[in-house]
């Protein structure tokens, strides 16, 4: 199994380039893919920050008993992209330029600036303090295997 830090950073860049697709079908107004490539990128977003939310930040403050730290700001940033990614929906299924690339603008720096606190600063802590909990290990090997 691969380190958990280097699995969740390849989820990252899987989203990234989901994400990716679906700008440039909406830049190129081809709306059909880019909806459908806009439900993909969510669906893999949303899978992430699940495994985050329900696997990884609970083990991590069970075992450090830090609540108010890291795992908050992230649960906060999460609940930020999904806003975005709400109105990066409705853009994609109105056919709205200009909505959708104001949406996938913001939620891009977003992710940029929260993928780097998590992949530098807390799946490190994660993966030393809980890394080797079967549930943990579990999630983690499920994640790969739905990224590959």
């Amino acid at each position: 199994m691969k380190p958990l830090a280097q699995t969740m950073r390849l989820d990252h860049a899987r989203c990234d380039l989901l994400f990716s697709k679906a700008e440039a079908a909406a830049e190129d107004a081809r709306w059909p893919d880019c909806h459908a490539q806009t439900h993909q990128f969510v669906e893999a977003l949303l899978q992430h920050f699940a495994l985050e939310e329900d696997v990884l930040f609970p083990a991590f403050e069970r075992r450090t008993s830090m609540t108010g730290g890291p795992t908050q700001v992230m649960r906060s940033e999460h609940d930020q992209m999904r806003q975005l990614v709400a109105a990066l929906n409705d853009a994609a299924s109105s056919q709205d330029a200009d909505a959708f690339a104001d949406a996938a603008e913001t939620l891009l720096i977003l992710m940029q600036q929260h993928n780097m606190k998590e992949e530098n600063i807390l799946y490190p802590m994660v993966e030393d303090s809980v890394g080797a909990e079967p549930d943990v290990q579990a999630g983690v090997e499920s994640l790969a295997q739905e990224a590959a």
